[in-house]
């Protein structure tokens, strides 16, 4: 049993990676519905919540039938970072997690997320006050480190956890490297067998099949994997890696049918969370994922991508799943 402090997970557990303008609620509640295990908010501004800023304050929403969740938090200020675990920790979450790894340039060139990797000791410091300022467990998602010359992951684990986080999770790839090339997940490996490393170490990056999560949790050892892109537009990503790794045998990907079902309740979600105007207008992003690859669908999601009417986009995503299995019946 995997443990974040009292937290349970499961012997192997899968997590939500923490993703702007996605891992919001809607997307959350379909992804928890499909195996996720562990999920965490997008990441929030520490100086948005501690000014009380509405998109900040909204992304702390939680809900129980998400649980175990966590609340990520990035900035570059350690004051602001104490106040806004504070703040977080108010909203009732099942741990805070602190992001050091985030590589955009309007977060990292601002000293926050990622820019933390070329300054250890305030990253350090930095989590040190969150720790004492939080009744929550502290977690750390970051990277190898900012460039080449600079993957200090494996001294940094060990600081991190020596000031009290209670699991780790690695990006393998730098700052430098954004999402390009391949991720190393070697120094992931030896962050986890370092015999002085006692906490969780979850790995992330290129996991986008049940194939290759079973190849890397053998080949790396670590105690977790966490899914971001891969699981955008198909969160059965989860279920299909746990059949997998129990069975030996590839779960059926979803029929058409059951996409367009989730994708009507993230839909459905999203218009109760966010209201009609942003709920239509925020879903938008997420059509070209459920129906990736699926021929005939270009004019339809047209259609979606335009509407403003909540019936017509209900209408269309039956439209979808009438109009593509005549398609398939006719070839």
């Amino acid at each position: 049993m995997v443990k974040i402090a009292n937290i349970g997970l499961g012997e192997f557990p899968l997590l939500l990676a923490p993703m702007e303008d996605v891992s919001d609620p809607p997307f959350r509640k379909v992804c928890k519905a499909n195996g996720a295990d562990l999920m965490y908010t997008e990441f929030i501004s520490s100086e948005g919540l501690i000014r009380d800023a509405a998109k900040s304050i909204q992304k702390l929403d939680v809900f129980d039938y998400e649980r175990p969740v966590g609340i990520q938090i990035f900035g570059s200020d350690i004051d602001s970072m104490r106040e806004a675990a504070i703040v977080s920790s108010q909203a009732g979450p099942d741990l805070i997690d602190i992001n050091y790894g985030c590589p955009v340039k309007n977060v990292a060139c601002k000293g926050a997320g990622a820019a933390l990797l070329r300054d250890v000791p305030k990253m350090v410091k930095m989590t040190e006050e969150i720790v004492k300022a939080t009744h929550l467990p502290v977690t750390v998602k970051t990277r190898l480190g900012w460039d080449e010359n600079t993957k200090y992951i494996v001294e940094t684990a060990e600081r991190l956890q020596d000031i009290g986080i209670q699991a780790l999770s690695i990006h393998g790839r730098t700052r430098v490297q954004m999402y390009k090339g391949e991720a190393d997940w070697s120094l992931i490996a030896e962050v986890k067998n370092n015999p002085r490393m006692h906490i969780p170490i979850f790995g992330n990056g290129d996991i986008d099949s049940p194939q290759k999560a079973l190849e890397y949790r053998n080949r790396y050892g670590v105690d977790g994997i966490m899914i971001g892109r891969a699981s955008i537009g198909y969160p059965w990503i989860f279920n299909e890696i746990k059949h997998y790794m129990s069975t030996g045998e590839t779960l059926a990907g979803p029929t058409l049918e059951e996409r367009v079902a989730v994708c009507r309740q993230h839909f459905t979600h999203s218009l109760e969370w966010k209201g009609e105007k942003l709920g239509i207008f925020e879903m938008r992003r997420h059509y070209t994922n459920y129906f990736r690859g699926l021929p005939y669908f270009k004019p339809l999601r047209m259609r979606l991508v335009q509407s403003e009417d909540i019936q017509e986009i209900y209408d269309t995503l039956e439209e979808i799943a009438q109009t593509m299995s005549y398609a398939e019946l006719e070839s």
